[in-house]
C-alpha cells in the first residue's frame, strides 16, 4: 500500500486477515490486551514475558516507523498475568501514512482477539497547573487531524457505520487507573488530548486556540487508534506523558532530544501504572 492510499472495506478485511494469519502462523498466542507504545516509551515492552517477537517488516502490509525511538516490533507475551500484544513503535499521519495505515495494527490486534487497548504517548502540556513529567489520564479527545480512519466504505464485521464516541475512553478503566495511581503515589492528571497533524510544533497563537477549545495537552497521534478501537468494540485506556510546557506567554523552544529525555525519565511511572492496571483486569 502506497502512502495516503485507501483500501475498500472488503480489501481492508482481506488484508487484516492476511496479516493476522501471518502472525498466527508464528504463534498460537491469543492476546486479550493490546498496547501501543509512543515516543520514548518503548521500554514498557521489557515488562512483557515474550512468547513471540515479530519485526514489522515480516507482517504483510504493515507500515514501518520512521521516527526516532519507534523500534518497529510486535511483541506477544504475558504482561502482569494477562496475554498481551504490544506495538513497540507506532505510525503517524505526518510520516506520509494514511490513517487507514496508521490504524491497521489496531485492526490486527482486534482480529487476534484483543478486547482492551492501552495507548500511550508523549505530549505537550497546555494546562498551567500541571508540570512537565506528569502523567495524564485521557478522559476525552479532540480530533484536529483533518481526517478520520473510518472514511470510506464500511463493513459491519469491522464495526458500525456511525460508532458512538460519547465515551471513547472506558470509564471503568479510568477509575481503575486512578485507583492504582493513588496506591502507587503517582501523580495522574485527567484531561483532554487534542491531536494535530504535525510535524512542526505549534505557534503561540495555536496553543492559545487549542487551550481555548478545551484541550489540556496536544500531540500528533493516539486519536486515530482510539477511533478504530471503539469502532471495533474494544475498551480503551489512554495515558499521556507531558514532555514539554506549551504555555504561550512563557514559551521556550523545544527539541526532540529534550522531549525524549523527559519521556524516558517519566517512563518508570507509566510502566508501573500500566502494569498494575493490567494485573487487575481480572
Amino acid at each position: 500500500m502506497t502512502p495516503m492510499m485507501r483500501w475498500s472495506a472488503e480489501e481492508l478485511v482481506r488484508r487484516i486477515r492476511s496479516a493476522a494469519d501471518a502472525i498466527r502462523a508464528r504463534t498460537p498466542y491469543r492476546p486479550r490486551v493490546g498496547i501501543v507504545l509512543g515516543t520514548g516509551l518503548g521500554a514498557l515492552a521489557d515488562e512483557i514475558t515474550p512468547d513471540t517477537i515479530i519485526p514489522y517488516e515480516d507482517i504483510p502490509d504493515f507500515p514501518i516507523p520512521t521516527v526516532e525511538t519507534h523500534s518497529g516490533r510486535m511483541l506477544l507475551g504475558e504482561l502482569a498475568g494477562q496475554p498481551a500484544v504490544a506495538m513497540q513503535g507506532r505510525f503517524h499521519l505526518y510520516e506520509g501514512y494514511s490513517l487507514q495505515q496508521v490504524t491497521f495494527p489496531i485492526r490486527i490486534m482486534r482480529d487476534l482477539g484483543a478486547e482492551i487497548l492501552v495507548v500511550s504517548n508523549a505530549c505537550g502540556g497546555m494546562n498551567p497547573m500541571w508540570d512537565v513529567g506528569d502523567l495524564m489520564l485521557i478522559a476525552d479527545h479532540i480530533n484536529l487531524l483533518g481526517d478520520n480512519p473510518l472514511i470510506g466504505s464500511n463493513l459491519e464485521e469491522l464495526g458500525p457505520r456511525f460508532p458512538d464516541m460519547s465515551e471513547p475512553y472506558d470509564p471503568g478503566l479510568q477509575r481503575l487507573a486512578l485507583e492504582v495511581a493513588r496506591e502507587e503515589q503517582i501523580t495522574l492528571r485527567r484531561g483532554v488530548y487534542v491531536a494535530v497533524p504535525g510535524p512542526n510544533l505549534e505557534t503561540r497563537a495555536e496553543y492559545r486556540f487549542l487551550r481555548m477549545i478545551g484541550a489540556d495537552v496536544v500531540g500528533m497521534s493516539t486519536v486515530p487508534e482510539v477511533i478504530v478501537a471503539v469502532h471495533g468494540g474494544m475498551k480503551v485506556l489512554g495515558i499521556s506523558i507531558i514532555t514539554d510546557s506549551c504555555l504561550p506567554d512563557a514559551l521556550k523552544p523545544a527539541s526532540v532530544e529534550e522531549i525524549i529525555r523527559v519521556a524516558n525519565e517519566a517512563e518508570p511511572k507509566l510502566t508501573r501504572l500500566i502494569r498494575n492496571v493490567v494485573a487487575r483486569l481480572g
